[in-house]
């Protein structure tokens, strides 16, 4: 006895760090569920049969082992958006990018430890458009004893917005890609699956957060819409930003957010000090850049107040509801300004660890472009002209998926014929990327990786073509959160954009939006051996192309390198 009291004794005075993560059991199954929205049934691809999908929750120092088993059709995996997955490649997700798909009747363990994280993320099928109806919410709690910095809430509510098809979007993309056009949009937008009252037949299908007055409440905002960054907002309330992508931020006060798909925002709401004697409707709708067809229309759920006990009941259909006055659909200058108020906390205990030197330099367009149509008996495309389909490119390289995981070809030296290691530190063929754009937009097509030493530190600008017409690009890097060190419009200008990088608190995130017509800058340490996903996460412009991969080596320490492949990893 006297021996176990001593070895507790050391454990709490030697260890770093007493407290210490568990390990939670997750099993999600994946099968085909029938639902109706818009008066529309149809059957859908859904997570344990429900959409969204069921909300996991962990704390910081967890070990997630999750059991994904696949009973549709479809091939699938899972992808943790914005996990860092230290050393644990294997199970992040992306189809053919490190593992190849679960096949029907197969199943699969992601297995994975939460390091230095905690916050808001999601999980999503990262494999065709399957993640339009594959989704949910991921919540890392800080770890036992650890505060927010912030007022702790009365309460906290994840708000998922998504985008709801009538049409299978299999179907969908499987036609555009055929076709060479522009996919088919979206009938609706969802926050927690549910349309709301301004579509037709939708009014009991209605996101309802009820509230106590003079409380503090936690909105967890996620967009894992397909293809639209969303503009949200809450009628004569304001809300305190605190946390995006899971990282802490400078709090500050807004009537509108703007949020891009891959990306989360936490958000304060404090209520009203008393009874309002009315209802206020919750909306978002779509901000867009670009000069395609999108779904112009207006998602609400509604932001109740409890009645006092003694007050006289009234119905709630006969109060007054208000509703919010959301930015102009293309507001670039709300977007820029909203972008530049998220700074890191950079507090002692969340501290901004921005690289400030720079071992690698690299800088990619992002962009359409077209390719020759394919098709065959002289029949036309019906992309930007009848002889071209759209495409989407980095540093003009449309990403072809390959047949094997990237991953496992890596880890077993036999990456010969699966990818190239040689994707350039700069456009191959330089022009004025946001002017009058190019007579040739054709796209060359590849598998091209960016190869990188352990450890090294990169700044990376992103620069937005003005090919086909200038747009927002939510960029997202699998495997690390990056810094935002700077962001404008036009050209980027390597003599004196430089000068103007916020290298002391610039947000920390995993999906960042280059502006339209414009330019994002950011700067990652590369200590995650492994092979890393970097695309857009509009899933148009992933499905053209607009994709590449990081391969970052092994460091020399056994703790720098990755872990070997887990036994039920998935078969192509």
């Amino acid at each position: 006895m006297a021996v176990w009291l001593l070895f507790a004794v050391l454990s709490c005075v030697l260890l770093p760090d007493p407290v210490f993560g568990i390990t939670r059991h997750y099993t999600l199954e994946i099968k085909m569920h029938n639902l109706t929205r818009l008066c529309h049934t149809k059957s859908l691809v859904s997570v344990n049969g429900q959409f969204p999908g069921p909300k996991l929750i962990a704390r910081e120092g967890d070990q997630l082992l999750i059991k994904v088993v696949n009973h549709v059709p479809n091939n699938i995996s899972i992808h943790w958006h914005g996990i860092r997955q230290l050393r644990s490649g294997w199970a992040d997700g992306p189809a053919y990018i490190t593992q190849c798909p679960i096949q029907t009747g197969q199943s699969y363990v992601y297995n994975y430890t939460i390091v230095g994280q905690r916050g808001t993320l999601f999980y999503h099928a990262h494999i065709s458009w399957l993640r339009a109806t594959v989704y949910g919410p991921i919540i890392i709690l800080p770890k036992r004893g650890v505060p927010y910095p912030f007022p702790k809430p009365h309460k906290e509510v994840p708000m998922i917005f998504g985008e709801w098809f009538n049409a299978d979007p299999e179907a969908i993309i499987r036609q555009a890609t055929k076709t060479g056009g522009g996919p088919n949009v979206s009938d609706a937008y969802t926050i927690n699956g549910l349309p709301g009252p301004l579509y037709n037949c939708s009014a009991k299908d209605t996101f309802r957060l009820r509230v106590k007055p003079g409380k503090t409440y936690l909105l967890r905002l996620i967009n894992a819409a397909l293809n639209d960054e969303l503009f949200f907002s809450i009628a004569n309330h304001t809300v305190t930003v605190v946390e995006a992508d899971a990282i802490y931020v400078k709090p500050f006060g807004t009537d509108t957010v703007l949020i891009a798909p891959g990306q989360t925002t936490n958000l304060l709401l404090k209520t009203k000090p008393s009874y309002p004697s009315a209802s206020f409707l919750m909306t978002a709708r779509p901000y867009a850049t670009g000069q395609g067809t999108f779904d112009n229309s207006t998602v609400a759920g509604v932001l109740e107040y409890e009645q006092p006990k003694h007050a006289r009941r009234s119905s709630i259909k006969n109060l007054p509801l208000f509703t919010p006055v959301l930015p102009a659909l293309n507001d670039t200058n709300f977007a820029a300004k909203f972008s530049n108020k998220l700074r890191s906390l950079n507090s002692k205990r969340f501290p901004a660890n921005v690289p400030l030197k720079v071992d690698r330099k690299f800088f990619f367009t992002v962009g359409l472009g077209t390719t020759p149509c394919n098709h065959k008996n002289n029949q036309t495309c019906q992309g930007p002209t009848n002889t071209t389909m759209f495409a989407a490119s980095i540093s003009n390289i449309s990403f072809t998926l390959p047949t094997k995981a990237l991953l496992q070809s890596h880890y077993s030296g036999q990456s010969n014929g699966v990818y190239s290691p040689n994707f350039p530190w700069n456009p191959v063929v330089p022009f004025n990327y946001t002017g009058t754009p190019p007579n040739n937009t054709m796209v060359s097509t590849g598998t091209n990786v960016m190869v990188l030493r352990y450890n090294t530190s990169v700044e990376l600008v992103m620069q937005d073509t003005s090919i086909l017409g200038a747009e927002s690009h939510p960029l997202h890097l699998h495997g690390f959160n990056f810094f935002v060190v700077g962001q404008g419009f036009g050209n980027f200008d390597p003599n004196k954009d430089p000068k103007n990088f916020n290298l002391v608190d610039p947000i920390e995130r995993n999906t960042v939006g280059v502006p339209s017509g414009g330019w994002a800058a950011i700067r990652f340490l590369a200590d995650n051996p492994g092979v890393w996903f970097m695309h857009c996460h509009l899933e148009v412009h992933t499905s053209w192309g607009l994709r590449m991969a990081w391969l970052v080596l092994d460091g020399d320490k056994p703790d720098q390198k990755l872990l070997p492949p887990p036994a039920d990893l998935p078969k192509c």
